[in-house]
């Protein structure tokens, strides 16, 4: 580890102990693969974000992400993960909440107006709601979609599949069918029983000893 590494470790290390001994509502804060990572609850989000971002020990000027990810086991399976970055301190810090799929998220579009865009994706993806989010709309399927294809129990094939119809003239949808004819295999490779591949003429060849004709 560098010089510049571990004092960039130490300054996180200094945030997570001012943030887990000194904020409210901090299940966690420790430094995770590098980087900061804080563990709140619904309630003490939007005062959390809002120190993160004017706080000038955290300045984090920017929300670079917003995403979910899913733990069906789990009562609360959905974790909410926010990347924040600090253009002024140079760090990073991630911010995590967990919901299921009743009990709304804050909305932080007032703090970070990018969030419009990633609270309506983590919606569309996977169910998760946002209180006080004036655009809560689908951003990645189509319209009439149904579920949220990011789900652990979401099927692979999803439920409809869309086609144009050529004798309707329009776009049809209609459920998934995935019928398929038997079928025998020989599980042989179809190279076996292929001395000389395309191309390999040559090397044929030389490894006969044969003189192919011309």
């Amino acid at each position: 580890m560098t010089t510049q590494q571990a004092q960039s470790r130490g300054a996180l290390g200094s945030l997570a102990f001012a943030l887990s001994t000194s904020v409210p509502g901090i299940h966690s804060a420790a430094i995770e693969d590098g980087e900061l990572v804080v563990r709140t609850s619904r309630d003490r989000l939007l005062a959390l974000m809002g120190l993160l971002r004017d706080d000038p020990r955290y300045a984090c000027e920017q929300m670079m992400d917003l995403c979910g990810v899913d733990y069906p086991a789990r009562a609360e399976r959905f974790e909410v993960v926010y990347n924040l970055l600090s253009v002024t301190r140079n760090h990073r810090i991630r911010v995590i909440v967990t919901t299921d799929e009743t009990n709304p998220v804050p909305s932080v579009h007032h703090l970070w107006p990018c969030a419009t865009w990633w609270e309506r994706e983590c919606y569309d993806l996977f169910g998760v709601l946002f209180s006080g989010q004036p655009d809560l709309r689908r951003i990645l399927t189509d319209y009439g979609f149904e579920g949220h294809p990011l789900r652990k129990d979401f099927p692979l094939t999803g439920y409809v599949e869309m086609r144009y119809d050529e004798d309707r003239r329009q776009v049809v949808y209609e459920p998934v069918k995935l019928t398929q004819d038997f079928r025998n295999f020989d599980f042989e490779s179809p190279w076996e029983g292929i001395l000389t591949l395309p191309g390999d003429e040559k090397a044929h060849e030389s490894r006969q000893g044969l003189k192919l004709p011309r």
